[in-house]
């Protein structure tokens, strides 16, 4: 189950990021964009997650996740087409083996929401986009 890895690996992205900030921001949620073709299975990393972040800054933050469909490109066809994963990636019209990968390979931290607590204005939440 590599979604256990991932989840480390996310948990000290953020805890990277949330360190460096000046006034440590609540974050609320965090958006990831996983691809097919990457084998997370979302709800084992849901599930990895929330089990890991217990008791952290990230307890009760949400992951919000858009997964990305695998559409491969076959250059004899001139066509995008979807793989079957795991059992069919060649070409459905003639066969060519699977050679470009339009997407589905992503794996990434979109954005992160947060918000501060001030004087002016009790919580203002705030987008961030990372390129983390």
């Amino acid at each position: 189950m590599h979604e256990t890895d991932l989840t480390k690996a996310l948990i000290l992205t953020v805890k990277d990021w949330w360190e460096a900030q000046p006034q440590k921001p609540k974050i609320e949620a965090l958006h990831l964009v996983i691809g097919h073709f990457t084998c997370v299975e979302p709800v084992g990393l849901q599930f990895a997650f929330e089990v890991q972040t217990r008791g952290t800054f990230l307890d009760g933050v949400k992951l919000q996740i858009e997964e990305i469909p695998l559409i491969a490109f076959c250059h004899p066809c001139e066509r995008e087409y979807r793989p079957e994963i795991g059992l069919k990636y060649s070409c459905p019209e003639c066969g060519s083996p699977m050679e470009d990968i339009r997407s589905g390979r992503e794996l990434k931290i979109d954005r992160i929401e947060y918000s501060f607590l001030t004087q002016e204005t009790p919580q203002e939440t705030v987008s961030y986009a990372s390129n983390l």
